[in-house]
Parts: C-alpha cells; sequence; structure tokens
C-alpha cells in the first residue's frame, strides 16, 4: 500500500555537513566584488585578507592579542600545522570519539611518533574529561562532527596548564560559544557553519601558542606550507593577509560576504540561536519517534551542528542497508540531500542544523523522514 508524502517540502534541501548550505541570502552576484585576476599580494588582494582575519575577531570575539591566520588544506591543513609545529616538545594526550580525532591520533603516533597517550571513546559517547593531565599538551575536537558528539564547555580545561590545548573546532566555530581563554591552537574551515566555499583552513594562536612556536624547534623537517617562523619569530605576515600560498580571493569574497550575513542575523550568538533552533526540531522529532534516537548518549553532549542519529527499530534487517535506502528516497524526492552518515561512523543520518539552515527547512523535511522510514520498512516487509 502506497504511503501518503507530506504536503510541504524544504525550499532548500541541502543539509550536508560539508560543504554546507550556503547563508540563505545568497546569490553569485553578491561575490561582483571579488579581485579576480589580480594578485593575492596587490593592495586589494591584502586588504580584503585582512577584513577576513578582523572579521573572523569581531563575529567570533577572539581576542586582540590572539594572532589568526587563513592557511591551506582547509581545518585539517590548519590542524595539520600546528601539530607538526608545536607538538614534541613535552608528552601529548590525545582525545578522540569521532574519525576525524582518531585521525590526529594516528598522526601523532604513527607519523610524528610523539609520546603520546590516546584517549578513545565510541561513537555516541565522550572520553573522561576529567582525567585529562594538563602538563601535557592536549589535542582534542571540540564537535565530533561525524559522531555528533561535543565536549559540554571548556570548564574541564585548566587555567593554569602547562602544555597547550590545541582544538579542532571545525563544526562548532560560529554555532558554538568557544571559551577562547581556554584554547591555545583553535582550527577551523569557513566551509562548515558560515556556508563558505571549501579549500581554505582558519588557525587561531593564543599567545601561548606563539611562544612555543617561538622557542620551541622540531626535531623534523616542516614542510613550507607548515612553517610559521622564520629565524625563531613568527612571520607576522601570514596573521595580517599575506598568506603562505595563494587563496582562492572569490572563495575570499564569499566568505566575507557569509560574515556580513552572520552580523545581519545577530553574530555570534544568533547564530547560535539558529543553529540550536534546528538541532532542536531534530531532538523533538526523535522524542516523538521511538524507531530512531541521537547518537550522543548523553543530552549534554548532543552536537547542535552535525546532529547523528541511529534508527532503532527491531524490523530493521540491515542497518546499514536501510539507512542508505532512507537517505536515498529522501534524496530522489529532493527533500534532504546528503545525509547519509559518515562512512566511518555507524550506520544512520547525519543532518546539519548549522544557522546557515533555515528551521523552516528542518521542520518540512522531518515528516519526510517519517515517511521514508515507514515507506522502507515496507520495502522490507
Amino acid at each position: 500500500m502506497a504511503i501518503a508524502q507530506p504536503a510541504s517540502r524544504p525550499a532548500n534541501p541541502r543539509f550536508s555537513s560539508g560543504p554546507c548550505a550556503k547563508p540563505p541570502t545568497f546569490e553569485l552576484s553578491k561575490l561582483a566584488d571579488a579581485p579576480l585576476g589580480r594578485s593575492h599580494r596587490a593592495a586589494v588582494g591584502k586588504a580584503k585578507l585582512k577584513d577576513a582575519i578582523e572579521g573572523t575577531r569581531e563575529v567570533l570575539g577572539i581576542p586582540a592579542d590572539y594572532k589568526i591566520g587563513i592557511v591551506p588544506a582547509s581545518d585539517t591543513g590548519a590542524v595539520e600545522m600546528a601539530m607538526w609545529s608545536l607538538l614534541g616538545e613535552r608528552k601529548v594526550e590525545m582525545l578522540a570519539w569521532e574519525s576525524f580525532g582518531a585521525g590526529w591520533v594516528t598522526d601523532v603516533v604513527k607519523q610524528l611518533k610523539i609520546d603520546a597517550e590516546a584517549k578513545i571513546a565510541d561513537y555516541g559517547q565522550i572520553v573522561d574529561l576529567a582525567s585529562v593531565d594538563f602538563a601535557n599538551d592536549v589535542v582534542f575536537t571540540w564537535n565530533g562532527t561525524t559522531s555528533g558528539v561535543r565536549v559540554p564547555n571548556g570548564d574541564w580545561i585548566a587555567d593554569d596548564r602547562e602544555g597547550l590545548t590545541i582544538c579542532d573546532a571545525t563544526s562548532a566555530a560560529f554555532a558554538m560559544d568557544l571559551p577562547w581563554d581556554k584554547l591555545d591552537v583553535t582550527t577551523f574551515s569557513w566551509q562548515k557553519v558560515l556556508g563558505g566555499e571549501a579549500a581554505h583552513g582558519v588557525i587561531v594562536l593564543s599567545p601561548r601558542a606563539v611562544a612555543r612556536l617561538e622557542s620551541y624547534t622540531p626535531a623534523w623537517p616542516l614542510p613550507k606550507i607548515f612553517r610559521m617562523t622564520k629565524g625563531g619569530k613568527l612571520i607576522e605576515g601570514i596573521f595580517t593577509g599575506a598568506t603562505i600560498n595563494t587563496p582562492s580571493m572569490l572563495a575570499v569574497e564569499d566568505y566575507l560576504f557569509a560574515l556580513d550575513w552572520a552580523r545581519s542575523v545577530g553574530g555570534l550568538e544568533g547564530l547560535i540561536a539558529r543553529a540550536n533552533a534546528n538541532a532542536q526540531a531534530v531532538f523533538d522529532f526523535c522524542e516523538a519517534n521511538d524507531w530512531i534516537a541521537n547518537l550522543a548518549e548523553d543530552d549534554a553532549t548532543r552536537s547542535n551542528t552535525s546532529v547523528c542519529l541511529k534508527f532503532t527499530d527491531d524490523r530493521i534487517q540491515d542497518g546499514a542497508a536501510f539507512a542508505k535506502a532512507v537517505a536515498k528516497r529522501l534524496e530522489a524526492e529532493n527533500i534532504a540531500l546528503d545525509i547519509g552518515a559518515y562512512r566511518d561512523a555507524p550506520a544512520g543520518l547525519r543532518i546539519w542544523c548549522g544557522g546557515t539552515v533555515e528551521t523552516a527547512d528542518i521542520e518540512a523535511m522531518l515528516p519526510w523522514l517519517a515517511w521514508a522510514f515507514d515507506a522502507e520498512i515496507e520495502a522490507q516487509a
């Protein structure tokens, strides 16, 4: 028997967790001021890059004495730059609760071969944050993009720490309140919460991180794109717009547009509120339906951006095949695009709820999720 489809449809079916939905007011014509065909070293290029850096500082509330740089290779490049440049002076604690955090463990343990202790939690869980020793350097993701689990706050990070904290905040920046006094190195990509174009990363350094860079030289050779010092001093140009390699000025223009949009919705506070409303709509849906649940086991650690879900119905015979079939039905109807769970994560769905997504689109999509579930249960039977 055919199952009736919902009457309403989301205006924008893009719920991918990266690259993420563009801001609702985006049009290509908004990028007309990009200095295409010009050198990024020219005055106009440097000015645009500096505006991007200072706009980031303004919207995120980053302290004036912190350095902000635009770097190559998205958030991955920024995290790698931090680890290869800063780690090795002391023991490291690697905290992981999803695939990207596990990847950083591999880099430190198998590639850099540093004295490190890896604390790894299963998907849906988080490590014992009270057990972290801040005499060590500590590397962690603020929000697990592939598990939907985040740290609840920064209270667990010691104010009197001896080591550095290196935080991958790529799916947290612009959607969660990051305590800058607790973070020595913070990285993200603007392709996530602000829906910017991919390939560029951002690295934020505290004065403590700068002091480490200027006083410590790693035992291994550093590729050019990782080098932030010269002659024992920070290369200041990287943090004022003189990027290490050639950036896309079209992508920079797109980011400047996204920052303007962020200001128009109330800045960081407005962005957090939008993400919270989106995620709450999904949480309420899970509460009302006993066949689906949040992958995060503790409500205090649920992500408000990359909301990961699992099917819990006993009638499902093959969890991975079922989840893929549901996602395929929603994509075929142009209701929800790219919402399958990450390839290394447990079978299920992942719905992006960052601030560029409209709550009305989430609310219109969820009845279709119920439709797809019922249709697939019937097909399976």
